[in-house]
């Protein structure tokens, strides 16, 4: 007590203090840990739950005479609202809603934060009055509007966003002339600059500039969801197409063809960051899609994937087999390479020679001899195939089976001592085993060659921090697929949304089918059957479908049924 007899508290803490709502000991201690950690004190009173957001601001409201307002009913324009420096917002913990004729709406959460309205009246020019929030909404609104600003094209002040470690992440010379305007256009360079290091931090797994008639657009996909992110002058799309071409090394005076690039962006001493650049002429211009490829997707673990315990064992002991076939399979995005690669992770090791053949390679790792297929140049993915045979190989992995000539090398080798890793592009297991025969692979062939296939998905992942429980009626859950006999004890829980999340969900699961090939499904496949007999077999052998994995996450809490529904079919 005699170090906190030292503190002195003021301000909106001694109000709180007087009127009973917080304790001496609370706002003494609270003043020092906003001190630490370098927050306003309304801030960490807040987040102490001292007292919560709402009831801090009613009672201050009513104590200072200022007017309340919820900015949840607010609709904020951040193309009309009033532009103000991030330093002034930051400092002050307010933020300008909105100016009716000399007057500026200023945003606070404490009512005795007179050296704000104060500058802001002296930077703006304009009269300030003062307008009461909740704190937690003030700042998620002040968060959202800097990371607006951060990909706006008007305060890129930062001049090392000029000077990031850019290379092509190929050799090949650049075979187009570039004009220097494009390529050294300073407030171009830092923008793209800008747009790749916040999709970074975003967690975003693509980025879509996109030109349409009247306006331009820039999304990422988080979470396996595309959001806008930003909007600059269609004027610029043609720079901004001509700048993503030089980074990747592409012909820029070519606009009428796809191609395809890669960058290498070095964001530490011991980090850098892949992207696959893939250009596309359209109606008004060049689409530009380009795919973060994170190395270090391949070493979460097999843990961190979200495979069901029996599931990850039938992965495990499938990898321990000597040779046989594993696919992976599902749509564009769904995780397929992560899932392969943890697998070769597992089986790098000094005594195994590993090698693969992608399109293009998405993950590097050392110890595995990667080959980018280029079928230009002849090298497909059955003539790398030939090639690995012939280098005294243990496992491959091949980046997808097109085509009967890759398939028939791919199950040649599995059944002559090789590991054969591979994904094809299909809906689930048994639609896998129904396209190796459509593809002209022979039954027994497959029988023989393939050991386990998984059929996967990509689900977003509910945020804990604000989840709710739905209330989903007894007779809905039943037709969605749920065990009657667990339904009444069950909670299941819906997005809500806060500010540590995307719209209620935070970051990605897998759900996946595990289908092992037993003696009866070797069987089954030998005699003709079709894909409903061998989904069939493999309900009966005890092995779940992508939906019944996915309702098991949703009664584990860990996704939503909307989410599910969105990814999964019945």
């Amino acid at each position: 007590m005699a170090q906190q007899s030292k503190i002195i508290i003021g301000g909106l803490a001694r109000h709180l203090v007087a009127n009973g709502s917080i304790s001496q000991e609370d706002a003494i201690k609270a003043t020092e840990e906003a001190t630490k950690n370098k927050i306003p004190l309304v801030t960490q009173i807040v987040q102490s739950k001292l007292i919560s957001a709402f009831d801090l601001a009613s009672t201050a409201a009513n104590e200072f005479g200022q007017p309340f307002f919820d900015l949840s009913c607010f609709e904020y324009d951040q193309e009309t609202a009033p532009t103000v420096n991030e330093k002034l917002i930051k400092t002050h913990h307010a933020l300008p809603l909105y100016k009716r004729a000399n007057r500026l709406f200023i945003a606070i959460s404490d009512p005795l934060n007179f050296n704000a309205l104060d500058e802001f009246k002296f930077h703006a020019g304009a009269n300030a009055e003062a307008i009461l929030v909740e704190d937690d909404k003030l700042s998620a609104l002040i968060e959202k509007t800097l990371e607006a600003q951060d990909t706006s094209m008007d305060d890129l002040g930062d001049d090392d966003l000029e000077d990031l470690d850019i290379s092509a992440g190929d050799d090949e010379d650049d075979s187009g002339a570039v004009s220097e305007s494009e390529v050294n256009d300073a407030p171009v360079v830092k923008f793209v600059n800008k747009i790749l290091l916040d999709a970074i931090k975003r967690g975003a797994s693509d980025l879509h500039f996109e030109p349409y008639e009247k306006r331009y657009r820039i999304r990422f996909r988080v979470d396996g969801v595309l959001k806008e992110m930003a909007s600059p002058p269609i004027q610029l799309a043609g720079k901004l197409a001509a700048r993503i071409k030089v980074m990747s090394q592409l012909d820029i005076s070519e606009r009428r063809v796809p191609q395809d690039g890669r960058i290498k962006l070095k964001i530490s001493k011991n980090k850098a960051i892949d992207f696959r650049v893939s250009t596309c002429p359209t109606l008004f211009g060049e689409k530009t899609v380009m795919r973060i490829l994170d190395p270090s997707s391949a070493s979460l673990g097999i843990d961190m994937l979200g495979y069901d315990p029996e599931q990850k064992q039938l992965y495990l002991d499938n990898l321990a087999k000597p040779y046989g076939m594993i696919l992976v399979t599902g749509p564009t995005g769904s995780g397929k390479t992560v899932s392969l690669y943890t697998g070769l992770n597992i089986l790098n090791t000094e005594d195994r020679n590993i090698s693969t053949a992608e399109d293009p390679v998405e993950i590097n790792l050392e110890g595995i001899n990667q080959v980018n297929v280029n079928d230009k140049v002849g090298l497909t993915f059955a003539a790398a195939l030939k090639a690995f045979l012939r280098q005294d190989p243990d496992i491959i992995m091949v980046g997808e089976i097109r085509d009967i000539t890759t398939a028939e090398i791919a199950v040649k080798a599995a059944q002559t001592g090789h590991m054969v890793m591979s994904t094809l592009h299909t809906n689930d297991a048994p639609q896998t085993l129904a396209r190796l025969i459509n593809i002209g692979v022979a039954p027994y062939n497959i029988a023989n060659a393939v050991n386990l296939i998984i059929a996967q998905r990509l689900a977003r992942r509910l945020c804990n921090n604000c989840k709710e429980v739905e209330d989903v009626p007894r007779e809905a859950m039943i037709e969605e697929g749920f065990p009657e006999d667990q339904i009444d004890d069950l909670k299941i829980y819906k997005a809500n949304g806060c500010e540590q999340c995307n719209e209620g969900y935070k970051g990605r699961v897998g759900i996946y089918q595990v289908l092992p090939i037993s003696e009866d499904m070797g069987k089954l496949i030998m005699k003709g059957g079709n894909a409903y007999d061998m989904a069939e077999l493999a309900q009966k052998e005890g092995h779940n479908d992508l939906r019944q994995s996915a309702i098991i996450k949703v009664m584990q809490g860990v996704t939503s049924l909307e989410e599910i529904n969105r990814v999964t079919q019945d």
